[in-house]
């Protein structure tokens, strides 16, 4: 009888996903950890809520008979009823709210970060489960609570090791759209998504692509043709006066530049009662953050279209500016890392009245990245490793005990664990990136010594090595010390002495 093969599944990761090593995810612990002192400090409280959402509290991704799993990914539990993985962390915060609505100080002010789900096409750069990092101020009417985020936002782009000029926070609000559209007529509503998206294309097209997407359309450079709002001349220019409110010579900057913006705002869309609305609340943001010191840190730009269906008022988003290039020299384009705004809605849908709430969030891998390129997170490096070679087989006892040492004086440091010989443990150590490796064989263990190994120090130097007899003679990564200054000497390696 032939032998039946056993099954060996293939290792693969699913599409979409991401492994994470340690230096990525020291680097975002070393955000996370930067942006959490930030909201501790404005008198934020940490949440943590559950992975799973019941499906329908996850507000436009609510899902239908026919299709319980769109956008999200769900189950249906024991009692028939659908559970999803969250999709972010506002709409948990918002059944959260209206779940202990009674019990909470309000505004309720919390701060949240974890994993979030999204059953969607992946793509480059494009992951169905990864980290945001979410601020938010539940109840918080006016438009106080929306600067207080702006300058918070501000706030953790400093933390993470932005200087002043590297960064700025983009800031409109939604019911100047909304004021464009009013302007427009009732003939242009149908219009309205349209609209808004071609104003979203400022950036990459400019005003005269723009206008080709509020026309007829815009064939682009492959040939494909996209269809546009089909304004006519006069609406066209209604819009386009509006972009054009936000684009001020360069020579003004700060509350001089965010003056003028809103000058022009309130000629181009003062008539209309959203926009009246909307520049009455900017003013107020302008005068907060004026008083905050944030003035070089925001700048009022009308071309910032995010949660067509989701903000009500303040929309913002931060922007990188500081410059990084690829291994070729070529510029790396971080633009946004993260954003939000004023959403008054989220939470009526649960309690049937009005519950204002503002926030801000980012992406963490994204966000943390870009800080990686920029050379920015310090913090997220690894403490010096020491590894204790394991000389004698026989004295694992002796090696466990060093090591136990030297975390006692706050060092990083294992004993090797592994099969081997000496030189396949120091490549093991140097593989771990580690920066000592210290050796007590038999000899110097009669001796009573020990021989450390400078890893970093040997490899700079091999690099630069022009005379083989020498480095053999003098070792200088390479030194012995008494087996009671173990501790002491890596230290001084360390602190530069």
């Amino acid at each position: 009888m032939a032998k039946t093969k056993p099954f060996r599944p293939k290792a693969r990761r699913p599409r979409g996903f991401e492994d994470r090593a340690a230096h990525v995810l020291r680097a975002e612990r070393a955000l996370v950890s930067a942006a959490s002192a930030v909201y501790e400090q404005w008198g934020f409280e940490p949440l943590e809520t559950p992975a799973f959402e019941y499906a329908d509290a996850l507000g436009k991704f609510l899902p239908d008979e026919e299709r319980p799993n769109e956008g999200v990914f769900a189950m249906q539990d024991d009692d028939e009823q659908w559970m999803a993985l969250r999709y972010d962390l506002t709409a948990p915060l918002a059944r959260f709210a209206a779940e202990n609505f009674q019990d909470l100080a309000k505004p309720f002010r919390r701060y949240q970060f974890g994993e979030v789900w999204r059953n969607e096409k992946p793509g480059p750069g494009r992951f169905r489960q990864f980290v945001q990092c979410d601020a938010d101020s539940v109840g918080a009417p006016g438009p106080a609570a929306d600067a207080e985020m702006i300058a918070l936002a501000s706030e953790v782009m400093g933390s993470a090791g932005l200087s002043e000029g590297e960064y700025v926070i983009r800031v409109n609000d939604r019911r100047l759209l909304d004021g464009v559209l009013e302007r427009l007529g009732d003939a242009a509503s149908d219009k309205r998504l349209r609209v808004l998206r071609a104003i979203d294309k400022m950036d990459r097209l400019g005003l005269e692509g723009v206008e080709l997407l509020l026309g007829e359309g815009r064939k682009d450079e492959s040939g494909d043709f996209t269809e546009g709002a089909g304004l006519d001349a006069d609406q066209r220019r209604h819009v386009l006066s509006f972009i054009e409110a936000g684009q001020v010579e360069d020579a003004l900057t700060g509350a001089a530049r965010n003056t003028e913006v809103l000058k022009r705002l309130t000629q181009a869309l003062g008539d209309t009662e959203a926009g009246k609305l909307a520049v009455a609340d900017l003013e107020t943001i302008t005068s907060v953050l004026d008083a905050l010191g944030k003035s070089e840190n925001w700048t009022l730009d009308t071309s910032v279209v995010r949660g067509l269906g989701y903000y009500t008022g303040p929309v913002f988003e931060a922007e990188l500016l500081a410059e990084a290039t690829y291994d070729d020299g070529s510029p790396i384009r971080f633009g946004s890392v993260g954003g939000g705004g004023r959403y008054d809605d989220l939470v009526s849908r649960f309690t049937g009245q009005a519950v204002p709430a503002t926030g801000f969030s980012f992406g963490v891998s994204r966000f943390a990245a870009a800080l990686s390129a920029l050379k920015r997170l310090d913090a997220a490096k690894a403490d010096p490793l020491v590894i204790i070679v394991a000389a004698e087989k026989d004295r694992m006892a002796d090696y466990f005990a060093l090591a136990a040492d030297l975390r006692g004086a706050g060092l990083r440091a294992e004993a090797f664990i592994g099969g081997g010989n000496m030189g396949k443990q120091l490549k093991y150590a140097d593989r771990r990136d580690a920066d000592f490796a210290v050796i007590i064989g038999s000899d110097e263990r009669e001796a009573g010594e020990a021989q450390i190994k400078d890893l970093k120090l040997g490899a700079r130097l091999a690099a630069e090595i022009t005379d083989n007899k020498a480095w053999r003679e003098d070792q200088p990564a390479q030194f012995t010390v008494a087996r009671d200054q173990i501790v002491s000497a890596i230290k001084a390696r360390l602190s530069g002495g």
